[in-house]
């Protein structure tokens, strides 16, 4: 029997390993030889489970990473899309104005992208609190695509344009009714104003308005009867309201059910406010035309939409102080309870 010893470097764990030379013919030989293959077989086995372990890990990091920079492309598009939907479907849109809409949809898509491939968010309340964020966009993008359509539908009508104006002249003069915000809207035009811009005017505030109701009606529903947000898990303050200083001074809790409150108030009152002021505004200076067909569509948009949004941003914030107290009072009776046992 003949043996040597050989060392070589494999690993920092195994740095020298004896591997026995044994002639073929003799019985200990066969036996380490068996012994040998073991060992060599283990030591792929365990090999291929490393690598198989690591696969998975480095694919599933991937496809994350893939999933949300696809996801961003997908919130850039809908938001840019959603910018230029009035000049692409508006008949005869000046080059200048399409101009300018494009600028304007390249940098909202641009910055949304931002927004939402970062870890973090920035900007957006709410991003880890579906659906919040989507039923603001779905009401924006509805108003904005149906006021679209009914003006369309002046040059080039079609079945669908005829029953949306319809409707709308129906909801408008179902809340045209003294003191109220649709009211309000018709009384800011000019006294000269022709009689079709006026029933324009009802039409889309009347749609508008009933669609950020209806919005505001679905959140309100999420939050009270399907638990939000916490029926997506548990729920991060911090992350949730980038624009909230938890270190601005005070009580968090005080400070969140002063901003619900704020938000709710003027939520309420904006429909009434932003006609007197524009009103009160064209006494002193030549406001923008609402006659122009893409005026009149964001200026109906945002007197609905910006209001409805801060009645859901101060319902949201005053659940958040909901749950803060309830974690609050659980803490505390649980503390009185370890101190009873203790005692």
């Amino acid at each position: 029997m003949h043996s040597r010893t050989t060392c070589f470097i494999n690993s920092p764990e195994m740095p020298c390993l004896m591997n026995l030379q044994l002639e073929p013919g003799s019985e200990s030989g066969q036996k380490l030889d068996r012994n040998e293959a073991v060992r060599h077989n283990w030591r792929y086995q365990v090999g291929t489970m490393a690598r198989q372990s690591i696969g998975p890990d480095q694919f599933e990091g991937t496809w994350a990473v893939v999933s949300k920079v696809a996801h961003a492309l997908v919130r850039a598009f809908l938001v840019a899309l959603l910018v230029a939907t009035p000049s692409l479907l508006l008949p005869e849109t000046p080059s200048d104005t399409a101009q300018l809409v494009l600028v304007l949809a390249i940098l909202a898509s641009f910055m949304t992208f931002l927004e939402y491939y970062g870890r973090y968010p920035s900007i957006v309340e709410f991003r880890f609190a579906p659906p919040f964020n989507r039923l603001k966009f779905v009401g924006l993008a509805l108003t904005v695509l149906l006021l679209t359509l009914i003006l369309r539908g002046k040059a080039n009508p079609t079945e669908l344009t005829m029953f949306l104006t319809v409707l709308g002249n129906g909801l408008g003069e179902v809340i045209d009714f003294p003191y109220s915000p649709v009211r309000l809207m018709v009384l800011m035009m000019p006294a000269d104003a022709d009689a079709a811009l006026i029933a324009s005017v009802r039409t889309a505030a009347g749609l508008s308005y009933t669609i950020s109701i209806v919005m505001m009606f679905v959140f309100l529903t999420y939050v009270r009867f399907l638990g939000w947000p916490l029926r997506n898990g548990a729920f991060n303050v911090w992350v949730n309201l980038p624009m909230f200083d938890p270190t601005g001074g005070g009580d968090v809790l005080h400070r969140l059910k002063r901003d619900a409150g704020l938000n709710i108030v003027l939520g309420t009152l904006l429909p009434f406010l932003i006609p007197a002021a524009i009103k009160a505004a064209s006494d002193l200076i030549n406001p923008v035309s609402i006659a122009d067909s893409q005026t009149m569509i964001w200026t109906v948009t945002a007197w609905a939409f910006l209001p409805a949004s801060m009645l859901m941003r101060g319902i949201a914030m005053s659940r958040i102080a909901e749950m803060i107290v309830e974690k609050r009072r659980r803490a505390h009776a649980r503390a009185q309870a370890e101190a009873m046992q203790g005692a």
